[in-house]
């Protein structure tokens, strides 16, 4: 008996070997070195590109001139009037991203609990109406749908709706993020601890009460991380969402682009880098205070 129970608390090596996660950690690797040995010995990767001298010297070339050496004029990123100008569209880029924010974190308050497995069939279903696996089905594939569709490709179709502004930007992006805080958000009610929900469900509690005192505050803390999360991703897409005329610094970079403005592409440079700091330092603030409630 005592043989038998140290056998099977200690499996064969073999059988240790074949664990899943070891699996998975072979096959990636076997893929990453598959991937390199394709991009090495392909002509067309641009990988010899790298070991050249022109393409260095281009580099070199195009830095100097956003640096706005060799030209006789001020770079603009040393006008101060060029900076109040420019500051204006940074403020229109933070605006369009808290707006897309603000899009993205209503829609999933409204639909993140009907996608939640254990709230449409699982154990803290109120009912077993028949509309709860419909629902659950429609907002999952809307969740698929929206992350799926890349926010440039929603601009782009948007863009044909609405005038060139900040709102279809901010549309296209509160779209996109909608469809993946809207999958986090379902999978955190799916792992919260089910004991407080049975206990309320035990003694009687409304489904209501149920979400509102065993539910909702354990999952509301994730929720807000999660969308600080993103907004800090979002406030680094604006620029490529701006490309389609969607407004703020991505719009006006994609001119000055076209006209080859390599000083004022620095400017917006760093007025981008400016907003990205801001908002990691806001979001990792409102973070912080998200988890301290959450322990009080």
């Amino acid at each position: 008996m005592n043989v038998h129970s140290h056998v099977l608390r200690h499996p064969p090596m073999s059988q240790r070997f074949l664990q899943p996660s070891i699996i998975s950690l072979i096959g990636f690797i076997i893929l990453a070195t598959a991937s390199w040995i394709y991009i090495l010995s392909d002509d067309h990767s641009g990988m010899a590109n790298l070991f050249r001298s022109e393409t260095w010297k281009g580099a070199g070339s195009f830095i100097s001139q956003l640096l706005g050496r060799g030209d006789g004029s001020t770079p603009a990123f040393l006008i101060w009037d060029r900076w109040v100008t420019t500051g204006k569209l940074a403020y229109e880029t933070l605006a369009m991203s808290i707006l897309a924010m603000g899009i993205a974190g209503i829609c999933v308050t409204l639909t993140f609990l009907p996608a939640t497995r254990n709230l449409a069939s699982g154990e803290f279903a109120g009912s077993r109406s028949p509309i709860w696996r419909p629902l659950y089905l429609i907002t999952r594939f809307l969740f698929i749908v929206t992350r799926g569709i890349p926010e440039l490709f929603i601009a782009m179709m948007i863009i044909f709706l609405f005038s060139p502004g900040m709102l279809p930007g901010a549309i296209a992006l509160g779209l996109h993020n909608y469809g993946i805080l809207g999958k986090l958000s379902a999978e955190v009610v799916e792992n919260i601890d089910p004991r407080p929900a049975r206990a309320l469900r035990s003694s009687g509690a409304s489904m209501f009460q149920m979400l509102a005192y065993a539910i909702l505050p354990q999952a509301l803390p994730q929720f807000l991380t999660y969308l600080l999360y993103r907004w800090e991703v979002v406030i680094r897409t604006t620029i490529v969402v701006g490309f389609v005329s969607a407004g703020g610094l991505g719009r006006e970079f994609r001119l000055n682009m076209s006209f080859f403005h390599y000083t004022d592409i620095t400017l917006l440079l760093g007025w981008y880098l400016i907003l990205v700091m801001l908002v990691d330092i806001s979001a990792m603030g409102l973070r912080r205070l998200a988890r301290l409630q959450d322990i009080k």
